[in-house]
């Protein structure tokens, strides 16, 4: 049974900086690609950043580009994600999703993730 297990929410000012983490178990992490989601109150869930299975490529919104970073520690069996610079529009739910590498295109859609965890808050204030 793959879990995934977000960390690291909060709330925070406009301008600074949050550190999510998600943890993967019961999966052989390395051969998963990884992303994140986000969903504001009273919006769908919108994709924000992507990794591939060998962590050589990501994939960004146009929203969040320049100012959050995601990447992998295989070690840990962690997905990550450095999130600057934040602005009151970033205030959402935050979902961390696993897939199954070789299937996984680029990451962009919903549809392409198995495992998803149960989200943590980041709230941003003025």
């Amino acid at each position: 049974q793959v879990q995934l297990v977000e960390s690291g929410g909060g709330l925070v000012q406009v301008g600074g900086s949050l550190r999510l983490a998600c943890e993967v178990s019961g999966g052989t992490f390395r051969r998963f690609a990884l992303g994140w989601f986000r969903q504001a109150p009273g919006k769908g869930r919108e994709f924000v950043a992507a990794i591939n299975w060998s962590g050589d490529r990501t994939y960004y919104a146009d929203s969040v580009k320049g100012r959050l970073t995601i990447s992998r520690d295989d070690a840990k069996n962690t997905l990550y994600l450095q999130m600057n610079s934040l602005e009151a529009g970033d205030t959402a739910a935050y979902f961390c999703a696993a897939g199954w590498g070789p299937r996984v295109v680029r990451g962009l859609t919903q549809d392409e993730y198995e495992f998803w965890g149960q989200g943590t808050q980041v709230t941003v204030s003025s």
